[in-house]
């Protein structure tokens, strides 16, 4: 497989086996952006100027407008591996940092759940390549939220029942501390949603050109090789404004839209394989119409690419278009009569669901 490294920021670098396999590798489907190309030679031009390099990444945007799909793509055009940390509200020190958890005997595991058995085994058989969380999520399943909260309560368990019991601690790393210690891109994504100012002023120190993390066995510092990008949702539910002293250490901002028709309609075939540009580029117009309606009448909703791709997928598999339009699409935006037909209105007033019509119409003939 020919790869382009003419973005790698370290092509004399030489990766383990498990490094290599967590840089990420480019889908048939996925096309380059303008703004992939523009933060890859932002960040080549400037990676050896000393204070003037850029290693860390702001994409901000709307739900759907492809964040999580470009950092990826910065992983196989800068030659990084690929990691990541979903932040959640009621996040602290410990998710940044890591863990230190008790290893008790095997008489006091066979004691426990059969589900805190199984997480205490996977971490005490584990080479410390993976985070804590991350094990948990393995052999739990479950969001990263659910793995943290389930790390916490069990460590509350262990240390209650302790008694006099000697026991021996260890250290297991959190997801950003293995990517900074070890030089991955790491997304960060959604820190609007963290509560503690604790914690966000611990991934400012941690974003510093020159930054470090304290841990509870010794100080790290970032390596050269680390790259930050953050991804947020703009205006979204649940999210404040990003917190002024972490996006003053960003060093490149882009702002994520919904691309042009044409590239939606390119991405669309590449993703589901459906190749009437015709059409598509009818369902691109509708997706355009409600995500501009949806923002004119502040309605929380998004119309996105996810939602683009899938309503395109269903027209594909034989879907009714003007159908399947409210169970991919409108529905996805908000299920309220009032805002529907203001959707409504707006498509109506573009002669858009004629066309809709049109294109189920002719569907039929083919039949």
């Amino acid at each position: 497989m020919n790869v382009n490294q003419d973005y790698y920021v370290s092509p004399d670098r030489q990766l383990t086996d498990g490094e290599q396999a967590l840089v990420w590798k480019k889908p048939a489907s996925h096309k380059v952006s303008e703004e992939e190309i523009r933060i890859c030679q932002e960040i080549k031009r400037n990676w050896n100027h000393g204070e003037m390099k850029i290693a860390n990444i702001l994409l901000e945007g709307d739900a759907g407008s492809g964040k999580t799909q470009l950092a990826k793509a910065l992983s196989a055009d800068l030659g990084l591996p690929y990691t990541k940390v979903t932040c959640f509200a009621d996040m602290d020190k410990s998710d940044i940092i890591g863990a230190i958890l008790p290893v008790i005997s095997g008489d006091r595991v066979e004691k426990m759940e059969p589900a805190e058995q199984t997480v205490l085994r996977a971490l005490y058989d584990s080479d410390g390549f993976q985070s804590a969380a991350e094990l948990v999520m393995n052999v739990l399943g479950g969001t990263r939220e659910e793995a943290a909260l389930t790390m916490k309560q069990l460590l509350n368990k262990i240390e209650q029942n302790s008694g006099d019991d000697v026991v021996e601690y260890r250290f297991y790393p959190s997801e950003i501390v293995r990517a900074y210690r070890n030089g991955y891109l790491l997304e960060i994504q959604e820190p609007t949603v963290i509560r503690d100012a604790a914690v966000l002023m611990a991934l400012n120190s941690a974003l510093e050109p020159d930054g470090s993390i304290n841990l509870p066995t010794e100080i790290i510092r970032r390596h050269p090789d680390f790259v930050a990008v953050i991804t947020t949702n703009r205006s979204y539910a649940g999210t404040r404004p990003l917190n002024e002293a972490l996006r003053d250490r960003v060093q490149h901002t882009e702002k994520m839209d919904l691309p042009t028709k044409e590239i939606m309609v390119e991405r669309a075939m590449s993703k589901t394989g459906y190749k009437n540009e015709k059409v598509l580029a009818i369902l691109a117009d509708v997706i355009v119409v409600l995500d501009k309606t949806a923002r004119a009448h502040a309605i929380k909703g998004v119309a996105g690419m996810r939602s683009f791709f899938y309503w395109a997928d269903a027209v594909a598999g034989g879907a009714i278009a003007k159908e399947s339009l409210y169970h991919k699409v409108i529905y996805k935006i908000t299920t309220d009569s009032e805002e529907i037909s203001l959707l409504e209105e707006a498509l109506k007033n573009r002669g858009l669901l004629d066309v809709l019509d049109q294109v189920d119409a002719e569907a039929k003939k083919k039949e």
